[in-house]
């Protein structure tokens, strides 16, 4: 591929970002990566933050090694994960560290928004699913807890606001504005009003572009910094997920007849369609809207993700048990079934100290008999999220009224094998695994879109099929995993109604 065109993607995840580099020959596309750097948060007085200083040094490096390794690049551009966003005051200054999702602010703000706004007109103003992690959350809790929003002059996402250190944009792009739960989706604009209502400043939102949308030309001074010369920026779908349903390689053949899972930190589950499904029973089934390329709609759920398995690790590690990521997936593989499951979506798995005692926990107050082992342990959590997929993807494809085929499995998660094979199971629907690059994919390849180097989206999803290995999994253990969802819903409801109780100050359930 050296005659291939060049275009780089900086690609942000909760733990890590990478700026990839991707050679499009017209007919196929091969992604490298050039450098990745640790982005996670950072505890500043008691919050969780995060030290984009660090991240902007993480993207000048990657920028510094594509100029050394390539004669000419075509276009940059940066996708992120969603709700997080940057405050700049009216000098163009950083206002203060971000805050990160799951700092303890955003703790009881969607209840104090809904005693405002009831939730049945929040969702048919917003489409959003509920969660106190969302971008309106974290704005409510940030003008009740000092006067930063009044500082600021502008509000950026994570990955625009990167787009503005490299070229000066002050711009939002559609798909990520679509996610914060302030953007109106049928007059496709900012929910102004309902912000007013919450007191929310509504003068430092700024104009929403379409993902492809040039932003302009790398500043001076990031050229003399990276060597990279006057490179196009371009807005690719921002928000990580929308690139990740981009890359989704499904044949034409498909139809719609197709599900997605982007596999990572969180799990995002869901249809593509083509306007948003707010209707009544969306509001209950508690789904959410967001925007997507070429006039689609992303009708999904978050689903707490391999946070889990990472935090586990984590816990792991604490007391002396090191083990790779792949080493705990095989131990996963080899452990009989502990009988139990959780519920990955309960709040307490949001951000716990310790995941392991987490789930001990949750299994306790459950009624369950906790994991033994490590395997079990792993095992009890892939099988947990395979079972929570299977609920979702039902939810999903009853509101768009339509059937699954088949389940496309994206994302670095999709490089789980064992999981894999759990959802396969759990829904009884073929998977198709891969590719593990989607969201980088994703990102480029509206890149080359935007320079008039392919057509529609279709034809995007044609170039990655034909450019990554895929691998398909079939359903098994029928029984098995009929046996396991009828358990998993009935915790889950006796959790749900656990955590009802304990919110209206209830010592004991009846």
């Amino acid at each position: 591929m050296n005659s291939s065109l060049k275009y780089l993607a900086v690609d942000l995840g909760g733990e890590s970002g990478r700026v990839v580099s991707g050679a499009f020959d017209g007919k196929t596309v091969e992604v490298e990566e050039l450098h990745r750097f640790a982005t996670g948060g950072i505890e500043v007085d008691s919050t969780l933050r995060w030290d984009i200083h660090r991240i902007w040094q993480g993207i000048q490096a990657g920028l510094q090694t594509a100029n050394k390794k390539y004669d000419k690049i075509e276009s940059v551009g940066v996708d992120s994960w969603g709700v997080d966003y940057v405050l700049l005051d009216d000098n163009e200054q950083l206002v203060e560290l971000p805050y990160h999702y799951r700092d303890r602010r955003n703790i009881g703000t969607l209840d104090q928004i809904t005693e405002i706004v009831p939730k049945s007109e929040l969702f048919a103003t917003t489409g959003i699913q509920f969660m106190e992690i969302n971008t309106l959350c974290q704005l409510f809790a940030g003008q009740r807890c000092g006067d930063a929003l009044n500082k600021s002059q502008h509000l950026l996402t994570i990955a625009d606001y990167f787009h503005w250190c490299l070229c000066g944009s002050k711009t939002i792009e559609f798909t990520f504005a679509t996610t914060t739960q302030c953007f109106d989706p049928v007059k496709r604009n900012w929910a102004t009003s309902l912000l007013d209502r919450l007191k929310i400043p509504t003068h430092m939102l700024p104009e929403v572009v379409s993902p492809g949308t040039n932003l302009g030309n790398v500043r001076e001074s990031v050229q003399k910094q990276t060597g990279i010369g006057k490179v196009p920026v371009i807005a690719p779908a921002t928000h990580d997920t929308a690139s990740a349903v981009v890359a989704v390689p499904v044949a034409t053949s498909s139809a719609k007849n197709w599900a997605y899972i982007s596999s990572g930190t969180w799990s995002l589950v869901g249809l593509e369609v083509d306007t948003p499904v707010i209707s009544a029973e969306a509001l209950m089934a508690n789904v959410t809207n967001e925007g997507g390329v070429d006039g689609t709609w992303r009708l999904l759920k978050n689903v707490m993700g391999l946070w889990l398995v990472q935090r586990l690790r984590l816990a792991f590690s604490s007391r002396g048990f090191e083990a790779s990521y792949e080493k705990l997936t095989e131990l996963a593989g080899q452990a009989t079934s502990a009988g139990c499951f959780i519920d990955p979506d309960d709040p307490s798995f949001l951000n716990p100290p310790n995941m392991e005692e987490a789930i001990f926990r949750f299994c306790n107050e459950t009624g369950q008999a906790p994991p033994a082992d490590e395997g079990e342990m792993v095992k009890c959590v892939l099988e947990s999220l395979a079972l929570r997929y299977s609920q979702v993807l039902k939810e999903v494809s009853a509101l768009a009224k339509t059937r699954i085929d088949v389940i496309h499995v994206v994302g670095g998660g999709c490089k789980n094998i064992l999981l894999n094979q759990y959802i396969a199971g759990a829904t009884q629907l073929p998977v198709v695994a891969g590719p593990s690059e989607a969201t980088a994919l994703g990102n480029l390849m509206i890149q080359c879109k935007s320079a008039g180097k392919i057509g529609t989206l279709g034809d995007v999803r044609t170039v990655i099929r034909d450019s990554v290995e895929l691998i398909e999994f079939e359903p098994t253990a029928l029984t098995y995993w009929q046996d396991a969802l009828v358990k998993f819903e009935g915790l889950c409801k006796k959790r749900n109604s656990q955590n009802v109780a304990q919110a209206s100050g209830l010592s004991e359930l009846n």
